[in-house]
């Protein structure tokens, strides 16, 4: 059974009920890189595979191609490929951060035209509140062949740049205010932000608890605001590293605004050249 397309987001009831669905953790830190991997070895949820955002959900850097530049996409594709995902895969991804490493893992998958692809709404964190337990063993899945049908969901850094004259687009970055200000900045070299972007943090997106997405409908009030009369296609997505974007773009589906971009390099791309302008008010 898959779901619709439009359901972005899944319980932890639905995704019991479907031990057939494809299942993979994400779980990561951005300090401590190795933490998604132990953590899957110590108990994941039955049937998952694991996925590292540093080896699998993003490609190699250059220095100057921001910190988790896309992957090449027949790697990808391999990848996906190896486990056990085709056309009629449903996927339902999840982390222990609120979504956002689960969310990359959407994201690129409906970049790549794969539709049946879901977040756990909860996380980790509402599979445990529910009492489920957790396993050690790495399932054995049947390799299938997944099909890569690119989408155009993002845009380039010429293309920002572009933008700071037209201002056609808005800018939505996903990092915290403080970071956006250009305050304790630890993960980029500069602190600030592009020009004419505005701040949407993705932790916004969530309920007081940080655990499960906020109502649909309360989503859509808040960026109603923020988009004005942009419709959704105006808008591109960014944050330090193209990842907690996501979280906002998958936020932003689940309010019916779809059609937003991203901007894969994100911050640490754009800072990573000094001619281009920062902006810290």
């Amino acid at each position: 059974m898959s779901i619709p397309p439009e359901k972005v987001l899944v319980s932890v009831e639905e995704l019991a009920a479907h031990p057939e669905w494809r299942i993979f953790d994400c779980r990561h830190d951005l300090k401590n890189t190795e933490y998604g991997r132990s953590a899957y070895a110590r108990g994941h949820i039955s049937g998952a595979l694991f996925l590292h955002l540093d080896e699998d959900l993003s490609g190699g850097r250059d220095g100057s191609n921001g910190r988790h530049p896309l992957p090449d996409i027949a790697d990808f594709a391999e990848r996906m490929s190896a486990c056990g995902v085709e056309e009629s895969t449903q996927v339902v991804a999840y982390d222990n951060e609120g979504g956002i490493f689960a969310s990359r893992l959407w994201w690129m998958l409906r970049w790549l035209g794969h539709e049946r692809v879901a977040v756990l709404d909860g996380g980790l964190a509402g599979w445990k509140r529910s009492g489920r337990a957790l396993e050690e063993s790495t399932p054995v899945v049947e390799r299938k062949q997944f099909k890569a049908l690119p989408q155009d969901m993002t845009v380039d850094v010429d293309q920002v740049l572009a933008n700071l004259q037209s201002s056609n687009m808005l800018v939505v970055d996903a990092r915290s205010p403080e970071r956006f200000r250009g305050q304790n900045e630890t993960l980029d070299p500069v602190g600030g932000h592009i020009p004419g972007a505005t701040n949407r943090f993705y932790f916004d997106n969530l309920d007081d608890d940080g655990c499960y997405f906020k109502p649909a409908e309360e989503l859509r009030s808040e960026f109603a605001v923020l988009l004005g009369d942009r419709p959704a296609s105006c808008v591109v997505q960014q944050c330090g590293s193209g990842v907690t974007a996501c979280h906002n773009l998958l936020a932003m589906e689940l309010a019916g605004f779809s059609g937003s971009r991203l901007y894969p390099g994100s911050w640490s791309e754009w800072c990573s050249d000094s001619s281009r302008p920062v902006a810290t008010d």
